[in-house]
């Protein structure tokens, strides 16, 4: 039996990972595979139809309808008057922080004080799109993080409750909707089976995101959006700016998870990886950084496969386990404007930062996770 050297498995990692990046695009595959990219054009002359059109808005079954009793659970929106936001407070070690009091709870618009009108705990199915790079730039047939990015992607799903939505979408050059909302699991294990050879080399990460933040807007109830990715963005239609924009406008929470962090580091270390190639992926950890701060989500860049069961808990303690802030806003313009929102928790009594102890009574450090705001409406929406 023949034995491998663990130096010269780390060697090979690291050549693949080096490859990757400096390697000529590929372009499309030009012979028929299983892949998610979608069909191309059909050349001149064909009798083929063109399927390669514009994907209609997502149709979540989620509607008002039929979906499960929310009352009081609504997500982050705003309607004339009034203004709902998802908050969650998490301890040093990602677990929700239940039985605040309301009255510790601050909420600034523009940097003014608003007057809370009713704050409620609650915990209710979720709506996720999971948003997977699939693409021939990093996701090469049988390659790590073509390993990596299927273990996440069907983790992730298996961790959902029957009760939860989830649609799956693939991008590469372009995003495709490989399944619509739906709470069952067969279709999206047959809609992930699809994720089998890519095709394009481009990974147009903010025009994926954004597209799909678009789609899910309108949607009610608690929603978010999960995007297994390297981070790189190679030939998007919008820029880095523009997809920061849109994304915080879509009401959407972003949970990315970062790949190929191991494989990086590796790389770094036995210096495969030159100056510019570790600046674009430095770059790319911190835009994922900032969409989901700045959307009311978190970042992870797991290193092992064993860090993906803590990462998913992470996920839907954050969402299943929220309190709900409702106000009235004291800017009544209805001007379409961007708006910051801010929440703290402080001491009512000497309006400091509230101090929050663990069973022990020891202090303990807490994050609290909430949109950094939210677009008014015009007058004549």
């Amino acid at each position: 039996m023949r034995s491998w050297n663990p130096a010269v498995l780390c060697g090979v990692g690291i050549a693949m990972l080096a490859g990757l990046v400096i390697a000529q695009e590929q372009g499309p595959n030009r012979e028929p595979s299983t892949t998610v990219a979608r069909p191309r054009k059909p050349d001149a002359g064909s009798t083929t139809p063109d399927t390669d059109t514009d994907q209609p808005k997502i149709p979540s079954r989620l509607s008002k309808k039929n979906a499960p009793d929310t009352t009081g659970l609504a997500t982050f929106k705003s309607d004339v008057d009034i203004v709902t936001v998802d908050v969650a407070v998490l301890d040093n070690k990602g677990r929700f922080i239940p039985g605040i009091p309301a009255g510790n709870f601050r909420v600034s618009e523009d940097n003014v004080p608003q007057p809370v009108k009713s704050i409620n705990p609650g915990e209710a199915p979720l709506t996720v799109a999971l948003v997977v790079e699939f693409s021939a730039r990093f996701q090469q047939f049988y390659s790590q993080t073509w390993f990596q990015t299927l273990s996440a992607a069907w983790g992730f799903m298996e961790s959902l409750k029957p009760d939860d939505y989830v649609a799956v979408v693939a991008y590469d050059i372009r995003p495709e909707i490989l399944t619509d909302f739906t709470t069952d699991k067969s279709k999206v294990r047959d809609a992930m089976q699809r994720m089998n050879i890519p095709a394009f080399s481009e990974a147009n990460l903010y025009d994926a995101l954004t597209d799909t933040a678009d789609r899910m807007s309108g949607i009610d109830g608690r929603k978010a959006i999960v995007v297994i990715t390297s981070g790189i963005d190679t030939f998007s239609k919008l820029n880095y700016g523009e997809a920061r924009k849109k994304l915080q406008e879509s009401g959407v929470p972003v949970y990315p998870i970062g790949m190929m962090q191991a494989l990086r580091i590796m790389a770094e270390a036995y210096g495969a990886l030159g100056p510019i190639q570790n600046l674009d992926f430095l770059q790319a950890d911190n835009a994922l950084r900032t969409f989901a701060k700045e959307t009311g989500g978190m970042a992870f860049f797991p290193r092992f496969y064993g860090e993906f069961p803590t990462i998913f808990q992470n996920i839907q303690q954050a969402l299943r386990n929220q309190y709900v802030l409702t106000y009235e806003p004291s800017n009544k313009a209805h001007d379409g404007t961007y708006r910051k929102i801010k929440v703290e928790l402080v001491n009512p009594a000497t309006n400091e930062p509230l101090k929050v102890t663990d069973e022990k009574g020891k202090p303990m450090k807490y994050q609290i996770i909430a949109k950094s705001g939210y677009k008014a409406p015009r007058e004549v929406e």
